[in-house]
């Protein structure tokens, strides 16, 4: 342990933990429980502790993930993270903290996700007709209690450690919003989970915000400017391709919701693959150019094994299993990757 943590390189950046050689952004995609997988991806990436983490960028219940990491980090480092990871998740889950009243609407919220619809005809026919204007008029969010309890927003927001960046969607402009970590509220954390479907949006400054996966999910950009790492890991839980049909309603919905939520992670991994191929051709300079090495780490065929369904599953011993998936994949990935950090992308941009 001493001998590894000798040979710190002096240019690591962010979250640092003892045994950090290598140093490397996230970028956190949201998809309804199935974030449970990012946080098992999260848990066995600091128990190794190999990487230092410069800054985090998410979207949804990936900027969920990535404020409850930092804030468990600023509070007792890696073991402070990993506690308060798994403390949210147990919270959030429907045999967790939650009232009858708050269970039903991380249900509808989950629901969303999986494009399930009610069995009920009229009951479903109404939840496309009334909007949570109508249904919630008291805004009651659930996730609210939970952050709030959870989560110190003056010690995130004073984090010199690591750079943190938040999504939404500007409703007013259709144009996506960064918040970084010195602006962080509860409310930038719930406008980038905010489903319109299911809560009324979160005035910010006196301007509207809808979940920031309708326009970077989650966004990049923020890595490219703010941060000095090459290195972007991508946690990925929303599949881009599916080699089937879907023919019922919820199959649709579902593959909208997918279709819908990958476009603009797609069109930036392409812009990246664009400008890296002019980099590499001699057209533009590094020195006004950054070169983006992208990598990727996602459930593959046994997270989308899951029936669509499944990221309304609340239950603790789902998020247990999402959980362990991620911590598998994680540890793939890393026996794989990790010598090619810092020196190659391991994503292949042109069939990302």
């Amino acid at each position: 342990m001493t001998g590894r943590a000798a040979k710190h390189p002096s240019n690591l950046l962010g979250l640092v933990g003892p045994d950090a050689e290598k140093t490397v952004c996230l970028a956190l995609q949201g998809g309804g429980a199935h974030g449970a997988f990012t946080w098992g991806v999260l848990d066995y990436l600091l128990e190794d502790g190999r990487l230092a983490i410069e800054a985090i960028t998410g979207a949804s219940a990936g900027a969920m993930n990535a404020v409850v990491l930092v804030e468990g980090w600023l509070e007792g480092g890696r073991d402070g993270a990993r506690e308060q990871l798994h403390k949210f998740w147990r919270r959030v889950s429907l045999d967790g903290g939650f009232s009858p009243i708050q269970r039903s609407l991380f249900d509808h919220f989950l629901n969303f996700w999986s494009g399930a619809q009610s069995t009920n005809l009229w009951s479903g026919a109404f939840s496309h007709i009334a909007s949570p204007y109508d249904l919630n008029p008291l805004d009651i969010n659930p996730l609210r209690d939970a952050l709030n309890d959870m989560i110190d927003f003056e010690r995130v927001r004073t984090c010199r450690e690591t750079k943190l960046f938040v999504s939404a969607t500007n409703v007013w402009t259709g144009k996506i919003r960064v918040f970084s970590a010195p602006e962080l509220t509860v409310d930038h954390v719930l406008a980038s989970a905010c489903l319109p479907t299911v809560f009324k949006a979160v005035e910010i400054d006196g301007e509207p915000y809808w979940d920031g996966g309708y326009t970077g999910n989650p966004a990049l950009f923020p890595l490219f400017y703010e941060a000095q790492t090459d290195d972007i890991l991508l946690v990925q839980i929303n599949p881009v391709e599916r080699r089937s049909t879907p023919r019922t309603s919820e199959e649709i919905h579902s593959r909208l919701n997918e279709v819908t939520f990958n476009a603009n992670l797609l069109y930036e991994l392409r812009a990246i693959g664009f400008v890296r191929r002019l980099i590499d051709e001699g057209k533009l300079s590094t020195d006004e150019y950054k070169r983006v090495l992208m990598h990727r780490i996602h459930g593959g065929a046994d997270l989308d094994a899951y029936a669509a369904s499944s990221r309304l599953d609340a239950r603790w011993d789902f998020f247990e299993k999402l959980r362990d998936l991620g911590r598998v994949a994680a540890h793939t990935w890393l026996d794989e990757n990790y010598r090619a950090l810092g020196r190659e992308s391991t994503l292949d941009l042109a069939n990302a």
